[in-house]
Protein backbone atom coordinates (compact mmCIF):
# COMPACT_ATOMS: atom_id res chain seq x y z
CA UNK A 1 0.00 0.00 0.00
CA UNK A 2 1.26 3.49 -0.76
CA UNK A 3 2.56 5.64 2.08
CA UNK A 4 3.01 9.35 2.68
CA UNK A 5 5.92 10.62 4.76
CA UNK A 6 5.52 13.69 6.98
CA UNK A 7 8.64 15.26 8.51
CA UNK A 8 8.28 17.66 11.44
CA UNK A 9 11.14 19.68 12.94
CA UNK A 10 11.40 22.06 15.89
CA UNK A 11 11.29 25.69 14.84
CA UNK A 12 14.82 27.16 14.56
CA UNK A 13 14.32 29.38 17.61
CA UNK A 14 13.30 26.43 19.82
CA UNK A 15 16.01 24.73 21.87
CA UNK A 16 16.66 21.13 20.85
CA UNK A 17 18.30 19.35 23.82
CA UNK A 18 18.21 15.94 22.10
CA UNK A 19 19.91 17.32 19.01
CA UNK A 20 22.50 19.06 21.19
CA UNK A 21 23.21 15.82 23.08
CA UNK A 22 23.70 13.96 19.79
CA UNK A 23 25.96 16.72 18.44
CA UNK A 24 28.09 16.55 21.60
CA UNK A 25 28.42 12.78 21.32
CA UNK A 26 29.49 12.62 17.66
CA UNK A 27 33.13 13.69 18.28
CA UNK A 28 33.36 11.24 21.17
CA UNK A 29 32.77 8.38 18.73
CA UNK A 30 35.19 9.77 16.16
CA UNK A 31 32.72 11.58 13.88
CA UNK A 32 34.03 15.12 13.61
CA UNK A 33 32.63 16.48 10.35
CA UNK A 34 29.36 17.76 11.81
CA UNK A 35 28.69 21.19 13.31
CA UNK A 36 25.17 20.65 14.63
CA UNK A 37 22.19 18.33 14.89
CA UNK A 38 18.46 19.02 15.00
CA UNK A 39 16.21 16.10 15.87
CA UNK A 40 12.74 15.93 14.38
CA UNK A 41 9.94 13.45 13.93
CA UNK A 42 8.80 11.36 10.96
CA UNK A 43 5.31 10.00 10.40
CA UNK A 44 4.28 7.40 7.81
CA UNK A 45 0.65 7.53 6.70
CA UNK A 46 -0.61 4.47 4.82
CA UNK A 47 -3.00 5.34 2.01
CA UNK A 48 -5.98 3.15 1.09
CA UNK A 49 -5.70 3.93 -2.62
CA UNK A 50 -3.66 6.04 -4.99
CA UNK A 51 -1.70 9.04 -3.68
CA UNK A 52 -3.29 12.00 -5.44
CA UNK A 53 -2.85 15.74 -4.97
CA UNK A 54 -6.03 15.68 -2.85
CA UNK A 55 -4.65 12.94 -0.60
CA UNK A 56 -1.37 14.85 -0.22
CA UNK A 57 -3.36 17.97 0.70
CA UNK A 58 -5.24 15.96 3.35
CA UNK A 59 -1.94 14.64 4.70
CA UNK A 60 -0.59 18.21 4.91
CA UNK A 61 -3.74 19.26 6.78
CA UNK A 62 -3.33 16.33 9.19
CA UNK A 63 0.31 17.31 9.67
CA UNK A 64 -0.54 20.93 10.44
CA UNK A 65 -3.55 20.21 12.68
CA UNK A 66 -2.63 16.95 14.44
CA UNK A 67 0.90 15.67 13.85
CA UNK A 68 2.77 18.87 14.70
CA UNK A 69 2.58 21.50 17.40
CA UNK A 70 2.51 24.72 15.34
CA UNK A 71 3.76 26.78 18.29
CA UNK A 72 7.12 25.00 18.41
CA UNK A 73 7.33 22.87 15.23
CA UNK A 74 7.31 23.28 11.45
CA UNK A 75 6.02 20.72 8.95
CA UNK A 76 9.03 20.55 6.64
CA UNK A 77 7.82 18.01 4.10
CA UNK A 78 4.83 15.93 3.05
CA UNK A 79 5.60 13.52 0.23
CA UNK A 80 4.83 10.09 -1.16
CA UNK A 81 7.27 7.40 -0.07
CA UNK A 82 8.99 6.16 -3.20
CA UNK A 83 10.00 2.55 -3.70
CA UNK A 84 13.69 3.48 -3.29
CA UNK A 85 13.10 4.67 0.29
Amino acid sequence: MPRIIVDVMPKPEILDPQGKAIANELPRIGLTGFTGVRQGRRFELTVAGEVTDEVLAQAREAAEKLLSNPVIEDVVSVSELSEEN
